[in-house]
């Protein structure tokens, strides 16, 4: 199979700029092409702040010299072995683009949608040669977090799965492998729950957005980072394990305590929202909390990995 070398990126707001600083710390060849411009100065000094963690992390540089920008999509294209496309969350606007992709790279390159929950059947209806497409759905900061769930569409072959799966392995990323497409996907079908139901407790004032944030930070997202929550349940059955968890707290299941359907996001509840997480942000600007935020993943991955591999070998 033939090596993953240099990689186009399509789109570079804040995801596609994620995808070009962790190719760039596994010494990647990036072309670069974005309509906009002016997103070249926001990725440059995007990569001034994080060259930080990432050579803590990875201990690697970003090399500048391995990184070009186009002004044209076809000229980016051109001698790459992957693409990684990360515009609009909309199915013409990906299907069209997607469309022009298959028309400027070589039958066998990859086309990978950075997309959050649409499926990949539809935005690959016009991609030439279709069964190389996938989703490759990150998250933010992907630049630091490993997970990336490879989606395939129905037209996807498995030789095209093996070769996302094994370049996404090369810059440090653990593939999630969803066994056929499902809106949403994995992860954020359950961050959806989640926030839906945390949209009902501020809409019916319950809790504020620092306090449920709190009852997250402080108490199951300590045990999520490590064990997620069927195996966090599984030894909540204490020695039977998840036999006895399910005996003993499934009837709860039955119990009205969820709310799934989201809530009207109503301009008072929009208020709520706004004014309690800038009341939790003191004053301090996105970039100064995404530096604290990075500077704590990159300790927190460094911690779990040695955790990780008492669980996992």
């Amino acid at each position: 199979m033939p090596k993953i070398k240099t990689i186009g990126i399509v789109g570079t707001g804040v995801i596609g700029t994620g995808w070009i600083i962790r190719n760039l710390a596994h010494n990647k060849i990036v072309h670069a092409y974005d309509q906009n411009k002016n997103l070249k100065k926001y990725v440059l000094k995007e990569i001034g702040r994080t060259s930080k963690n990432i050579k803590k992390l990875f201990k690697k540089k970003l090399l500048l010299k391995n990184l070009k920008f186009f002004n044209s999509l076809e000229e980016a294209l051109h001698h790459v072995d992957f693409v990684q496309e990360n515009v609009l969350e909309n199915y013409k606007v990906k299907t069209d683009l997607i469309q022009k992709i298959s028309k400027y790279v070589r039958s066998d390159v990859i086309i990978s949608s950075s997309s959050s929950g649409l499926l990949p059947s539809k935005i690959f209806s016009k991609c030439k040669n279709p069964e190389r497409g996938i989703i490759g759905h990150p998250f933010n900061p992907l630049y630091l977090l490993p997970a990336v769930e490879i989606v395939p569409g129905r037209r996807t072959k498995k030789q095209s799965l093996i070769k996302a799966n094994n370049y996404y392995k090369s810059i440090s990323m653990k593939p999630i492998m969803l066994k056929k497409e499902l809106p949403g996907y994995l992860s954020d079908r359950l961050q959806e729950a989640l926030w839906r139901e945390g949209l009902h407790i501020i809409n019916e004032n319950y809790a504020t957005t620092e306090e449920l944030d709190r009852a997250i930070e402080d108490g199951p997202g300590l045990r999520y980072s490590l064990m997620g929550t069927f195996l966090t349940f599984h030894l909540a059955g204490g020695n039977a394990g998840m036999k006895h968890m399910l005996r003993q707290f499934g009837p709860a299941l039955k119990l009205p305590w969820t709310k799934l359907k989201a809530p009207k996001l109503t301009k008072r509840l929009s208020e709520r929202l706004i004014s309690g997480t800038k009341k939790q942000a003191k004053g301090k600007s996105i970039n100064k909390l995404s530096n604290i935020r990075d500077e704590y993943l990159v300790d927190l991955l460094k911690i779990r990995k040695k955790y990780e591999n008492k669980i996992r070998n």
